[in-house]
């Protein structure tokens, strides 16, 4: 075995990276989703395999170098049988043990190597954990897009649409993200009205939008933090922030202090949403520090050691995220 392999897995995109007993990283692949809850699980081995792929020939490696697998996703505590995503590396030459693993957990050890501390994930999806002895400890929301994820990018990018929808056809007032949102979708503003009375863009947005798998309407998130001065946009991201200064409580612990990492894209802007959960995680007083991190690969890397037998330390940890920044 020259390397184990680790799957970040998201609703958006995946990452691969074979890494070595001693924390080398030695190739690096990416690809479409390859999360089955979003993706279903054909769409998403296909992710993943053409991922790993891509990592083994940036190493000069074959799939049959290559050892245990871990792949972390959402959804693994929910359905944790691999037979989907193992029949599907099997096929490709990848042959050893195949795990899946809590993407909040790869995470947070994307950010520490520290056994205790708590994550917050607001991408696609959004949820929350408080880590224990190395462990998820606690978990809220991350119940996806019809019952849950509050404040993710989906969230956002539904009240973006809903809201200037809205706007256009007279519902509310007059928003910025109205015209934001007819540039995303390629229509043309217009006042006249349809056979059945409508606004023709109202039409036009039904339609482009009721194409579009449900959550694919993150997409449209970015338009909130376009739009800085717009009344309409500041509201959606106050109440994304608030939403999430929540999730950060229903996590916290008064017996457990240790680091707090944000992942995903909206705690990734740097704006009211991301100041709203640090400024909670520093008031409550059982954060030690507040690390940022781009994504769950150097926490599925961690993971993958780990469950290897191997004893991941800040030496280990260290070299985990300098020689992944190299490849990337």
């Amino acid at each position: 075995m020259a390397a184990v392999l680790a799957v970040d897995a998201g609703g958006t995109s995946t990452r691969a990276v074979l890494v070595d007993v001693d924390g080398h990283c030695l190739g690096f692949g990416r690809a479409g989703g390859g999360n089955p809850i979003s993706s279903g699980t054909e769409r998403a081995a296909s992710a993943i395999v053409t991922a790993a792929h891509a990592a083994t020939d940036r190493a000069g490696l074959t799939a049959s170098d290559v050892g245990p697998a871990i792949l972390a996703m959402a959804g693994s505590g929910v359905n944790p049988d691999a037979a989907w995503i193992r029949d599907a590396l099997a096929a490709a030459g990848f042959a050893g043990h195949v795990e899946l693993r809590s993407d909040l957990l790869a995470t947070f050890f994307a950010g520490t190597f520290e056994p205790d501390g708590y994550a917050l994930v607001a991408g696609t999806g959004a949820a929350g954990i408080r880590v224990r002895n190395g462990v998820v400890d606690l978990t809220a929301d991350g119940l996806g897009w019809l019952i849950g994820d509050v404040g993710s990018g989906f969230w956002i990018g539904h009240r973006v649409v809903r809201d200037a929808v809205a706007a256009l056809d007279g519902r509310a007032a007059p928003t910025a993200l109205t015209s934001l949102l007819l540039d995303a979708l390629a229509i043309r503003a217009s006042t006249a009205l349809s056979a059945d009375g409508r606004p023709v863009a109202v039409n036009q947005v039904t339609d482009a939008v009721y194409r579009l798998r449900p959550v694919e309407l993150a997409r449209f998130a970015p338009l909130a933090f376009a739009a800085p001065g717009d009344e309409t946009a500041r509201a959606i991201l106050a109440d994304a922030a608030e939403a999430l200064a929540r999730l950060f409580g229903a996590v916290a612990s008064p017996e457990l202090t240790g680091p707090l990492v944000l992942g995903g894209s909206i705690l990734a802007q740097d704006s009211m949403v991301a100041d709203a959960v640090t400024a909670a995680a520093a008031a409550s007083g059982l954060v030690s520090h507040t690390q940022p991190v781009e994504d769950g690969v150097v926490g599925a890397a961690v993971l993958a050691l780990r469950s290897a037998g191997i004893a991941v330390d800040v030496v280990i940890f260290e070299r985990i995220t300098r020689s992944l920044a190299a490849l990337r």
